[in-house]
């Protein structure tokens, strides 16, 4: 605005060439990202996607979800609390709850919107916060958005958490932790986080993301694992997106949790209910992970072979707790290049750089799922470590 007080002309681009800057810095440091659309049918090995279970594109999960969307619709048409509540949520929710051992669930439009509603349902400004270095972006921004004061604890250290919690002067304290750590794919210490968080009381909140269909009795979990299923204290988060194929997410746990969060999650009520064919699709994985537990001792089966093949090999791999399996880079470009390299070889493989690795240390990450075969893992085998800098022999 000119002294005069009229209005000067400003080129309106102008407004966003501080993106330029930024997305400049970022190609120099290898951390330019891309959307890559993949075809109906690829002749690309998926290791980098999260079906663990193979039921993403199973007959009888699609036909499910099929079924729904011509009985219900395309959408949920509304927020779960006017009409976008169908009988078939109300059945997963129920069976849900059923098979992981909880009193009660409720089901979210994705796992990261559960994460969100129960972290700032549960939290407030008169509650402490004990969040997990590692913990999944999610839960990080749960943490934010609950305006409750966030300490973050070592990884998978109970005794950091103890000192937390003895030394909290609010009303009330939550423990929040993934079970299953999505970028090495390491368990957290449930048993003795939960002990600690008795000690002191607090509840404990679990990321059960990777941990569902993979761990625990017939894929129970990782809480069913730790012997923490229906516990009066624990409530578990999972998403329906990964070992069920589908899409959505869900929270389990004591009933009068499920009741506040119907009452006061903002993304459970305001947002518009999973889609009847998502919700139809995971109860139809559902259905097939309780008649077909085996799925489960395949996939960490197949997750065991890979580490074990590629750590013969010389690399630095993580040894997998459940269906995720870590292969270190030596840089992020390296970790780009070498994904690249693999996918031109025939086998997509995820690559994870700062800053979505808490530690900053780039890695090829691998995906293990019940339905591949000796053939696929030889295949795999071979491209990772034919494709390999020769640095990563050194990570």
């Amino acid at each position: 605005m000119t002294e005069a007080g009229q209005v000067t002309s400003v080129n309106p681009a102008a407004a966003f060439d501080w993106l330029d800057v930024r997305a400049s810095a970022r190609a120099r440091a290898g951390l330019t990202r891309r959307l890559r659309s993949r075809p109906v049918v690829d002749p690309v090995l998926d290791l980098a996607g999260n079906d663990y279970l193979g039921l993403a594109r199973d007959p009888r999960v699609c036909e499910a979800a099929a079924e729904a969307a011509r009985r219900w619709g395309a959408g949920a048409t509304a927020s779960r609390l006017v009409t976008g509540t169908t009988t078939l949520h109300t059945e997963l929710e129920r069976e849900l709850a059923d098979f992981c051992g909880a009193e009660a669930a409720l089901v979210f439009s994705s796992g990261y919107t559960a994460n969100l509603g129960v972290l700032a349902a549960l939290a407030g400004p008169g509650t402490l916060i004990v969040s997990e270095e590692y913990n999944h972006a999610s839960l990080i921004d749960g943490c934010r958005l609950s305006r409750g004061h966030t300490q973050v604890a070592a990884h998978a250290d109970p005794d950091a958490v103890r000192d937390a919690l003895a030394g909290r002067t609010l009303r009330r304290a939550l423990v929040v932790t993934d079970g299953v750590f999505s970028v090495d794919g390491d368990l957290a210490p449930l048993g003795e986080l939960a002990a600690v968080a008795r000690e002191h009381g607090a509840a404990v909140v679990v990321d059960d993301a990777h941990g569902l269909g993979v761990l625990g009795q017939g894929g129970r979990g990782s809480v069913w694992a730790a012997g923490l299923a229906g516990a009066p204290d624990v409530v578990t988060c999972v998403t329906l997106s990964k070992s069920l194929g589908a899409q959505g997410g869900a929270v389990l746990g004591p009933r009068r949790v499920i009741d506040h969060l119907v009452d006061t999650a903002r993304t459970f009520i305001f947002d518009t209910g999973l889609a009847p064919a998502a919700a139809g699709g995971a109860l139809g994985a559902l259905h097939l992970l309780r008649d077909q537990p085996e799925l489960a001792e395949r996939v960490c089966a197949v997750a065991r072979e890979l580490a074990c093949r590629l750590g013969t090999a010389g690399l630095a791999v993580s040894e997998p707790a459940a269906a995720v399996v870590s292969v270190r880079a030596p840089s992020p470009q390296a970790a780009v290049e070498w994904a690249a390299a693999c996918r031109d070889h025939g086998v997509a493989v995820g690559c994870f750089r700062p800053p979505s690795v808490p530690d900053r240390v780039s890695r090829l990450r691998l995906t293990a799922r019940a339905d591949l075969t000796v053939a696929d893992i030889d295949h795999a085998v071979d491209v990772i470590v034919r494709t390999a800098p020769p640095e990563a022999h050194a990570v």
